[in-house]
């Protein structure tokens, strides 16, 4: 993937064309029954299917094939880097998302908060999604946690996550997570793989337990769970690799910490689609790619609704119109991974991509739906390459040899 970077570097040329990359989160599904439908392809998506029809289409595979990416390794592909390459933990992640520096004796961690039972068994591992108001109070109950030598801050980020930074010297992040991914069990005791991470790993089992004291009568919050340990990477930059002024238009503290990592600027989103809309349309002017992300398609898959994520999709149609009117010279619409309803979690399935430009080479796709989608110009590829094809299909790179 470095040659590919060196490779965009040395081919690169300044343009004045403009590049929007709208994420639907968790966008693709599958059918609740054999022969069926998808959430995608039984959603009513006019606008969509038409910038199918004028466009290019296929799938996108965001790791390798077989292989459930998390939102990071998703996003990473989305924006040109090799999620191979590049392994980035939640916890980073989620405290760049919400403006936390951290340093280089610091290991972050994304938590959740959840609800166990008398026996301290899981049995809603978001905690029935509780108000961002509950999670700051709950943060604030665990401000108070102390583990000798090692300094730990804790911040709210939204709903039922956190963010746990654990600051000492000689900590390593090779721990495991907390969370089991599964209800009706215990939360994972945390192993570091190394003398340092081991240390780390102390620090967490230290900080778990004492907030299993302190959150015991607090339910449904009357636990936590810590996943994602990381130290800040080093990664090259979109400006770098790619020449580009890229701005994030996002709403979930995530999101935004993956923006930051690869040096875009962060918008100040508001809270809605409709926001993120007129965000787009008063920053045009100052910049040349637009990452929106929307995570409504993903929450609903999450959740095992249907119908809502159907909903979801329908209500980022509605905005196309609106992206279009900008006139920008390449539109791209895709998610970071699959998060079928059926699973109720992310999946391997590639997903539906659609890529539009008046330099496209149109394919015979009618509407914008996964089987649609197999049959389209772009076939199944890896979604590290989706940047390169944005950047020629905006004319930003050169000829490769003579």
């Amino acid at each position: 993937m470095n040659n590919l970077h060196e490779l965009v570097r040395e081919l690169r040329q300044p343009s004045q064309s403009k590049i929007v990359l709208l994420v639907a989160d968790g966008l693709g599904g599958l059918p609740l029954e054999p022969g069926g439908k998808t959430e995608l392809e039984t959603a009513n998506t006019p606008h969509l299917d038409q910038c199918a029809r004028e466009g290019v289409c296929g799938l996108s595979i965001p790791v390798l094939p077989g292989i459930t990416p998390g939102s990071g390794p998703g996003h990473l592909g989305l924006f040109g880097f090799d999620p191979l390459e590049h392994r980035i933990g939640r916890g980073i992640l989620e405290a760049l998302g919400i403006g936390i520096e951290v340093g280089p004796n610091s290991v972050a961690a994304r938590g959740n908060f959840c609800t166990v039972d008398r026996n301290g068994l899981i049995t809603d591992r978001r905690a029935g999604r509780p108000t961002t108001e509950r999670c700051a109070e709950m943060c604030q109950l665990l401000q108070q946690i102390r583990v000798p030598g090692v300094e730990i801050l804790v911040e709210p980020v939204r709903e039922h996550r956190l963010v746990v930074v654990f600051t000492g010297e000689n900590l390593g992040d090779a721990v495991n997570d907390t969370d089991p991914q599964q209800t009706g069990v215990k939360p994972l005791p945390a192993k570091g793989e190394d003398e340092a991470s081991q240390r780390t790993a102390n620090a967490v089992n230290a900080f778990v337990e004492q907030a299993a004291r302190i959150l015991h009568d607090h339910a449904p919050t009357n636990m936590v769970t810590l996943r994602g340990l990381s130290r800040y990477p080093k990664i090259d930059t979109l400006q770098e690799v790619y020449g580009l002024r890229a701005v994030a238009i996002a709403v979930y503290p995530m999101y935004k910490g993956l923006a930051r990592l690869v040096g875009m600027d962060i918008a100040d989103a508001g809270s809605t689609l409709q926001d993120q809309m007129h965000t787009l349309e008063r920053l045009w002017d100052r910049y040349d790619f637009f990452f929106i992300h929307f995570k409504y398609t993903d929450s609903t898959g999450e959740d095992g609704n249907f119908d809502a994520k159907v909903e979801m999709i329908e209500k980022l149609d509605a905005v196309i119109p609106t992206i279009r009117a900008l006139k920008p010279d390449v539109l791209i619409v895709t998610g970071d991974h699959s998060t079928p309803s059926k699973l109720r979690s992310h999946s391997w399935h590639p997903v539906p991509t659609l890529l539009l430009a008046s330099s496209c080479r149109t394919d015979a796709v009618e509407e914008f739906g996964e089987r649609a989608c197999l049959s389209g110009g772009l076939g199944q590829f890896e979604a590290k390459h989706l940047m390169t094809l944005a950047m020629a299909h905006a004319g930003r790179l050169g000829k490769f040899g003579a």
